[in-house]
């Protein structure tokens, strides 16, 4: 008898009976030759992917041990899924059974029938959280990130990849973490194109920070205007990779802490309307730093209108973005630790851009 090597399945019907041939197929995996099931998570039920109008699903993870290679458990499930009734027609569409080879040992695949890991369990947290009830210390093979840190990347979404949008990457945090240090790194890195916040030609903000509020609202339409000019439809190639330095959404954050509650309102009225038309990231890569820490970086690159930032400002900032991204369903977001980036390790910061690769869309996924 061959080694047994353990393998995951994932599990989605919704077609008929849901429950029903979600049980049937475990039972089916049970009873199969060369296969010893060995656990399944949760039932969990979820919407649909790829914006297909249809029944939701129901989903689970089953754990295998098999003497079988890939190629022919992957026969196996099929031949499970058609004695289940499954009819193989266009992508996303409705099924009794699918049965989805998601991880085989620690094994990568590519070939023209398989692909392993299944190329898109990174951004469905049903599989994910599957996953981690089985054993939320495995480690993705390409992304060598344990599942159940990838499942807090989802916020409890599903995300399908779209090739026909700009693949935008923005990178979040407060003034001073290092946004756009991180930004062109991995930009030089992916060879992509880079869009900065236009600092140094906003001729408002050394008032605004200098406590005249009076220019508060002509800052924040300045830097509107300059977001819209990088990301609205069209501005960006669909497919093309880009990487932000700032998350289009921090517009209202300092809307909010700069600007009275006239102004405010002022504000709203035009960023509304204009917010629509902005393309929007497919990964955010939120940095955190201590308020200590964003000072002394603050210091360093000594713009003079940015001296007077107090650490309550900055504080205040930092809690703002925390509460933003809690309630995040944009995108994945993998969240870092500033202090920990290591520019002078260059494989750290290779396998960040690795990672965000991994997560934009090409044509084949």
């Amino acid at each position: 008898m061959g080694k047994e090597t353990t393998a995951y399945i994932g599990l989605g019907s919704n077609l008929g009976d849901r429950r029903r041939y979600i049980k049937s197929s475990i039972e089916m995996l049970a009873g199969a030759p060369e296969l010893n099931l060995t656990g399944v998570s949760d039932v969990i039920e979820s919407a649909a992917l790829g914006g297909a109008d249809q029944a939701k699903y129901l989903n689970a993870v089953a754990e295998v041990q098999t003497t079988l290679n890939p190629q022919h458990l992957l026969k196996a499930l099929a031949d499970i899924e058609t004695l289940l009734g499954r009819v193989r027609s266009e992508k996303w569409s409705p099924r009794t059974i699918d049965l989805d080879l998601l991880l085989f040992d620690r094994q990568v695949i590519s070939s023209p029938s398989l692909t392993v890991p299944h190329p898109q369990m990174h951004l469905r947290s049903f599989v994910l959280k599957g996953l981690a009830q089985l054993n939320g210390d495995l480690l993705h093979p390409v992304l060598a990130e344990p599942v159940a840190a990838l499942a807090e990347r989802l916020n409890g979404c599903d995300f399908a990849p779209h090739p026909g949008r700009p693949q935008i990457v923005s990178v979040a945090g407060i003034i001073g973490v290092g946004k756009t240090t991180l930004a062109k790194e991995l930009a030089n890195l992916l060879a992509c194109k880079i869009l900065l916040e236009p600092y140094d030609t906003n001729p408002f903000m050394p008032q605004v920070y200098a406590g005249r509020k009076e220019f508060a609202l002509d800052s924040q339409l300045h830097f509107l205007m300059g977001r819209l000019d990088q990301l609205e439809a069209g501005a960006l190639e669909a497919g093309r990779l880009a990487i932000t330095d700032y998350i289009f959404e921090k517009e209202l954050i300092y809307a909010h802490r700069l600007l009275d509650p006239q102004q405010l309102t002022l504000y709203e009225s035009v960023y509304k309307p204009l917010a629509e038309n902005v393309s929007r990231p497919v990964l955010a890569i939120y940095l955190q730093d201590s308020t200590e820490s964003c000072l002394e970086r603050i210091r360093r690159r000594n713009r003079p209108y940015e001296q007077q930032i107090q650490p309550e400002f900055l504080e205040n900032l930092s809690a703002d973005y925390d509460e933003l991204f809690a309630d995040w369903k944009t995108c994945p977001v993998i969240r870092l630790s500033a202090s920990k980036l290591d520019y002078a390790q260059t494989p750290a910061i290779e396998n960040l851009a690795n990672q965000v690769k991994y997560y934009i869309a090409t044509n084949g996924k």
